[in-house]
């Protein structure tokens, strides 16, 4: 069984982390190693964290330079076969998730599998606010906005050593740059599976305000530039603009 390491990053997320840490331990896969990275959290997160130490793998708790630097500290440290990120927000759709992409994995041999996502409201997350239902790959997809969803985004551990992780000087966007890298730079081989694997709860940190879409927006932009990528001429409005049809897609 490929042993899957499922990393959790989290800064103050006393409201919302237990519901992540008890998808990932209901999961009925075998072989998981659970690691949390906090950033030194002031509330109650580790307290929480603390009930179920039982099931967590490992856990570092110190001050780190972003969301993308704390990944990266979990990546170091991992020992698994396979990276699944699960961030302190967001929580596995079902207690299948892990070994249904462990079986498309084994059986695509792809180096990478994603799925979709459902963005859900904070307080009730029962209410589906958006849709995110990324369809099979094409590489030329990423000329036209696409990328799939990061959280539902699982790669073998090989990538990110042959590859690189998290660019840390990026701010919102270097999951994009990441998956931009791996897919359609180096052509790591990948599987979709057309099924919701994550829910996250509104409020990404990249599309709070239009500002910060904005500079997601020239981010996207050098994610392309310092992998010496050409895009299309229309790839960064089409971008924004693809994200319309999720909210009819409920």
């Amino acid at each position: 069984m490929l042993k899957v390491s499922v990393i959790t990053v989290c800064y103050n997320s006393a409201e919302t982390i237990e519901s992540t840490i008890r998808s990932v331990i209901a999961q009925t896969y075998s072989n998981i190693e659970y690691i949390i990275v906090d950033g030194k959290s002031t509330d109650d997160t580790l307290a929480i964290i603390e009930k179920y130490k039982v099931n967590v793998s490992k856990l570092i708790s110190e001050k780190d330079n972003g969301i993308y630097d704390a990944l990266n500290k979990g990546i170091a440290i991992a020992t698994g076969e396979v990276i699944a990120i699960i961030h302190a927000d967001d929580f596995y759709n079902t207690q299948t998730v892990i070994s249904d992409v462990v079986k498309v994995m084994e059986g695509s041999e792809s180096d990478c599998v994603y799925g979709d996502l459902q963005y859900v409201d904070r307080l009730n997350t029962s209410i589906v606010k958006r849709n995110w239902i990324s369809e099979e790959y094409k590489k030329e997809n990423f000329l036209k906005g696409w990328m799939p969803p990061h959280p539902a985004f699982f790669a073998k551990r090989k990538c990110y050593e042959d590859y690189g992780v998290f660019n840390t000087s990026f701010k919102s966007a270097a999951d994009y740059e990441l998956m931009l890298r791996f897919l359609y730079k180096y052509n790591c081989s990948v599987a979709y599976m057309p099924k919701v694997l994550v829910k996250m709860r509104v409020g990404g940190k990249s599309n709070v305000t239009l500002a910060n879409r904005i500079k997601a927006n020239r981010e996207d932009k050098r994610a392309w530039i310092i992998n010496d990528l050409k895009p299309s001429a229309l790839t960064f409005i089409r971008k924004p603009l693809s994200k319309i049809g999720q909210f009819l897609k409920k």
